[in-house]
């Protein structure tokens, strides 16, 4: 199946990539070996490159990658000065080590740093930092508006509170480059106390303006108007949806869980189905209506499968071979690299072939194509004093 041009017609359902995502970070939340997690992060990176637009959310992605290197550098800085429960040989280095109170007994800062706890924080903040990752993933690919139209009436408020605010700092970013933009073009220093302020003050005033328009469109369009239901429909859907919750919540934790597997899984899906007739039943006080619903699709089938593929499968390789998924640090030896892990992990990359592709217009690529700059197009910058708060 070759992967077409994306349109409007066309787009992947944005639930698919976060089912995916969430597939590729079950995966890593069942190994510490650190070849299949760089592995996964290759996996997660390649098909954002290959599938994410122009749209802002869409560079969210670095910016999830350089949290995932701090949090390996916090996890790291923890087990040095705070020590660790893994006992080890290889002495490293010995920091001076600040004397507890009895109350606080098992509690040590600073003292001996081996190679071995060095190694077993490694592998847990890498763990840590691709679940962040493939979460990056799918901000990056997901449309976040698309993603609204597809909630559950019940839902729709929440969400739509969620889109704004995942919005909010997209634009905010926008708004500064281009402010930046003006002022270089008119010879104005863009670094400095000066001229942060300058630039910050037409970037508040800008929020401000959309904000105001978001709250008048929403009020015209008749937001938060809702049908009348009955008592017992309206109980009904709040035993529905927070037992069903709470389900999702036990289930997943069960999946997530080094022994919970066997039970994680079947409560998973009691609740989501609790869920899902909840919310379906809440949706009755929603009157609105949807203008072009994404369809789900043949490409959203494949896409979400792969994601629940690789889930399933690391699943079903840490209960018959965990000790390839977790390398041992005592006695410290090197991780091997698991063939079939491995291999079921490479099916992640399957979106990258069957989702819709998005291609850069003829007009974009031919100053690139012929060897000379992009031509600048000064009329986007802004052309009012007020706007670079001169």
């Amino acid at each position: 199946m070759r992967a077409p041009e994306a349109n409007r017609s066309n787009a992947l359902h944005a639930g698919a990539w976060w089912l995916w995502a969430l597939g590729l970070a079950t995966a890593a939340s069942r190994t510490t070996n650190p070849l299949l997690l760089g592995l996964l992060v290759g996996v997660a990176g390649y098909v954002v490159a290959a599938r994410r637009t122009a749209a802002p959310w869409a560079r969210s992605y670095g910016a999830f990658v350089k949290l995932g290197l701090v949090v390996i550098g916090i996890r790291l800085l923890f087990s040095v000065f705070l020590g660790s429960p893994v006992p080890g040989t290889h002495t490293l280095f010995t920091l001076p080590e600040l004397p507890m109170p009895d109350w606080a007994r098992g509690v040590r800062i600073g003292g001996r740093v081996t190679a071995e706890q060095l190694v077993f924080a490694l592998y847990d903040g890498a763990k840590l930092a691709t679940l962040l990752i493939c979460v990056g993933a799918a901000n990056a690919l997901a449309n976040p508006a698309r993603l609204l139209k597809s909630l559950p009436g019940a839902l729709y408020e929440v969400g739509v509170a969620v889109v704004v605010a995942m919005t909010f700092a997209p634009n905010m970013v926008a708004d500064v480059l281009r402010l930046r933009t003006a002022r270089r073009l008119r010879g104005r220093p863009t670094s400095g106390i000066k001229a942060v302020l300058q630039i910050g003050l037409p970037v508040l005033e800008g929020a401000l303006e959309r904000s105001v328009a978001v709250a008048a469109s929403m009020d015209a369009r008749g937001y938060g108007r809702s049908a009348h239901v009955p008592p017992a429909v309206r109980h009904t859907t709040t035993v529905l949806t927070i037992g069903g919750l709470l389900g999702v919540c036990a289930g997943s934790y069960g999946l997530l869980a080094a022994d919970g597997a066997g039970f994680g899984l079947p409560v998973l899906a009691v609740g989501l189905l609790a869920a899902m007739a909840g919310l379906r039943l809440g949706g009755r006080r929603s009157i609105r209506t949807r203008y072009r619903p994404d369809l789900w699709g043949t490409r959203a089938w494949l896409v979400a499968g792969s994601g629940a593929a690789v889930g399933g499968l690391m699943i079903w390789a840490g209960s018959h071979d965990p000790v390839a998924l977790h390398p041992g640090v005592v006695p410290l030896v090197a991780p091997e690299f698991p063939l079939w892990p491995a291999a079921s992990v490479l099916i992640g990359l399957l979106p990258a072939f069957v989702a819709p592709a998005h291609r850069e217009p003829a007009a974009d690529r031919a100053p690139a194509a012929a060897g000379t700059p992009a031509p600048t197009n000064s009329a986007k910058a802004p052309a009012t004093e007020k706007e670079t708060g001169q």
